[in-house]
């Protein structure tokens, strides 16, 4: 008969993120016939009594469990692909869920350099035979379709100079269109967002803040897809924080879930030193111990060697 901390052992190793492989192997691959037995027996939330009188795998865990198996290998496939051609196949697995999905292209879009924007929008070209731009138009409607058209098709200015009364007179500009309702449907507002140089617009920020007394994203709880782009464009490393903590939350969707290996993935090399600080100040703990705490095995090492990167 299988032991209770053997268990209890499988029990963890297959909950969470990703899978504690050893564990699989030193308890798993020594039990007999009666000591599986008893661990199907005791685990109905994996196992379900057969009318035939057997236990049988819980069709939906089985699938559940393929996805976790699989963390590990979609992050390093991720992590070797070229940057150009990982953000391509982001944006059109992105498309091809839906709405829910659409802010990875508004993550792609306006956390990227202008080169890497381009070179991703090259990539697509190459992956799948059209433009990112035309296949963001085709799937989306609405007023989303401009706003998204207009952020993947972006080429910003990467300076630091910019003029300190157009972002106030533009920080007036947004905050008369939140007033009046429904801002995605105001052209100057795309325009604002799509073509302003990132320094601009956390000018614009500021100035918004001492308008309104408080800040733009607050202002866009209604909005989800706006309130996002200004994030991502203005306070990334607070939004990419948000990510990584909601996709490491218990029971949460297989969407939310796989922001923790794309967010890891495309930062590790980039900023990730910075989203740790902010993960740090806003939660109280470090990153890691939350990946620590979270993930399993494989999965789990690989996730900390890379945040590890920047120090």
């Amino acid at each position: 008969m299988a032991l209770p901390d053997e268990l209890e052992a499988l029990t963890n190793a297959f909950s969470g993120h990703g899978i504690h492989e050893q564990t699989l192997i030193s308890i798993l691959g020594k039990w007999h016939p009666e000591e599986r037995k008893s661990f199907r027996k005791g685990s109905p939330n994996l196992f379900i009594e057969d009318e035939r009188n057997f236990e049988r795998w819980d069709d939906h865990r089985v699938k559940l469990l393929k996805h976790e198996f699989m963390r590990f290998k979609n992050a390093v496939v991720l992590w070797t692909m070229h940057p150009w051609e990982r953000d391509a196949r982001l944006a059109k697995e992105a498309l091809k869920k839906g709405p829910q999905s659409y802010g990875i292209i508004i993550e792609i879009a306006c956390t990227r350099s202008a080169e890497e924007l381009l070179g991703a929008r090259r990539a697509y070209h190459s992956l799948f035979d059209h433009s990112m731009e035309e296949d963001v138009a085709q799937h989306i409607n609405g007023c989303e379709r401009k706003l998204l058209v207009a952020l993947v098709s972006a080429y910003r200015y990467e300076g630091s100079k910019f003029r300190d009364d157009a972002a106030k007179s533009e920080a007036e500009t947004l905050s008369n269109a939140i007033k009046n309702g429904k801002p995605i449907e105001d052209d100057e507002v795309i325009r604002i967002l799509a073509t302003r140089s990132k320094p601009h617009l956390q000018a614009i920020y500021k100035h918004y803040m001492e308008i309104s007394g408080q800040n733009i994203d607050e202002d866009l709880d209604a909005d989800l897809l706006l309130k996002e782009t200004v994030q991502c464009l203005c306070t990334p490393q607070q939004y990419f924080s948000k990510v990584l903590d909601m996709a490491m939350q218990k029971d949460v969707e297989k969407n939310t879930k796989k922001a923790l290996t794309r967010v890891i993935v495309t930062r590790a090399d980039t900023d990730m030193k910075e989203i740790k600080d902010e993960y740090h100040n806003q939660y109280g703990f470090s990153l890691s111990k939350k990946i620590e705490d979270t993930a399993h095995g494989n999965y789990k090492d690989f996730l900390l060697t890379l945040i590890a990167r920047g120090g």
